[in-house]
């Protein structure tokens, strides 16, 4: 699980778990274990997490059962404050995919670590994180970090479900303060967009 900020580096990273355990099992560990040391986002700030996360405070997740294709002008169905709030949240979150994806074609031995070790795979992730950082910073002029194309998928949201989602936490999601701060800037930028 890592944390990528908006100039593609990695400010957060826990490896070493086994690759059957969801992302969202290890943010629990994580945020609730001081020996992580998670940086958890100060008052008013929130980390973009894709719909295989609940919605939490310091975490801001899409709405899930949403599309978020605005293109698609003539449809009356379904809630358009949710689907563009839900395209902002995944143009934001785009950064990360790409970050991932430069981060994977650079350092090719992440795309399938051998059978090393389970520590040893732990230190390959960590290095080529530390690596991937020190190279942005000494080279973000380079083509790979400057993709050609940022546009943004335009599937469904739900799409992104990891198998770990449950019924249950769905429900539990719309019902904690993260989600009222969510329909609060998702009617914000409804608002402003009809101004």
């Amino acid at each position: 699980m890592a944390v990528v900020d908006f100039d593609m580096k990695f400010t957060y990273l826990v490896a070493g778990w086994e690759g059957s355990c969801h992302d969202a099992r290890v943010l629990n560990v994580a945020t609730s274990n001081p020996a992580f040391m998670f940086p958890h986002a100060p008052e008013g700030k929130y980390y973009l997490v894709d719909a295989g996360y609940k919605n939490k405070p310091g975490f801001l997740a899409p709405f899930r059962g949403q599309n978020y294709h605005l293109h698609d002008r003539r449809r009356e169905d379904g809630d358009r404050r949710k689907e563009m709030f839900n395209y902002r949240h995944a143009s934001l979150r785009n950064v990360i995919e790409r970050t991932f994806g430069v981060w994977k074609s650079r350092f090719r031995i992440l795309r399938g670590i051998p059978r090393y070790p389970l520590k040893k795979q732990r230190d390959i992730v960590i290095a080529c994180a530390v690596l991937h950082n020190f190279i942005k910073l000494f080279s973000s002029e380079e083509a790979v970090f400057n993709p050609e194309d940022d546009a943004v998928d335009d599937g469904n949201a739900e799409d992104d479900v990891g198998e770990a989602s449950t019924q249950h936490q769905q429900q539990r999601e719309e019902s904690n303060d993260m989600g009222q701060i969510r329909d609060h800037i998702a009617n914000a930028m409804w608002h402003d967009r009809l101004d």
